[in-house]
């Protein structure tokens, strides 16, 4: 493998990197609070808001269920405005944190609702409000539970920007199609393969180590 091929992957792996970086930030500060909203705020639930409920649900669940590549494809004109163009890594942010956000609110949702109800119950009879529930109960508890879902959502994140690849998003995929593929160069298709797998693999070790240890500090603090 040539000195230039070489740089060109030790490039897009920075670039995906970039990517699934600053998706996976953007669709935490969103997808977070809308996990959370969407776990306490059913009909008699701590912060009861049924019809936001059911609206933002419709919202997460039709995001959720479109194919990613359509997904890309379809807001092209949003990601334009956005980024200002429709090609390249930053653009590519757009679509990445289109989908990582519903996908965690989710995982986040899930997360919260695993928490024991007697906590709750119990908080409130202490004369704790609905606030003061979600930032020492709920959230503290769940927090274990949530890091492995953005452990996921990372991991999923990383799947997706090989895949805007296809549509000159930039990164390990962009560079795996365009050389590997459409210049028959195999060795540049596995480099890649190799690449991802052990970016996976890392995030993948990361997150769980970090949720082991959340899970000991609450279970003995």
């Amino acid at each position: 493998m040539s000195p230039e091929i070489i740089r060109l992957i030790v490039a897009s792996t920075f670039d995906t990197l970039y990517m699934v970086a600053v998706s996976a930030a953007v669709g935490t500060l969103i997808g977070l609070p809308l996990g959370v909203f969407l776990a306490t705020s059913r009909r008699g639930e701590l912060l009861a808001a049924p019809l936001a409920n059911a609206v933002v649900g419709v919202v997460v669940n039709a995001l959720r269920s479109t194919p990613f590549i359509i997904l890309t494809v379809s807001i092209i004109p949003f990601t334009r405005l956005i980024a200002g163009t429709s090609i390249g890594t930053t653009a590519a942010i757009v679509p990445l944190t289109v989908a990582a956000t519903p996908f965690i609110a989710r995982l986040v949702e899930g997360s919260v609702r695993e928490v024991d109800p007697g906590l709750i119950e119990a908080a409130r009879a202490m004369g704790a409000s609905p606030l003061q529930i979600l930032a020492k109960v709920l959230v503290p508890e769940a927090l274990p539970g949530i890091v492995l879902g953005l452990t996921l959502a990372i991991v999923s994140l990383i799947g997706f920007s090989a895949i805007v690849g296809v549509v000159g998003g930039g990164g390990l995929g962009d560079l795996g199609i365009r050389y590997g593929y459409q210049r028959f160069m195999p060795d540049v298709m596995a480099a890649v393969v190799i690449v991802l797998i052990i970016l996976v693999q890392g995030i993948q070790s990361l997150g769980d180590i970090l949720s082991k240890r959340l899970n000991k500090r609450i279970r003995h603090g």
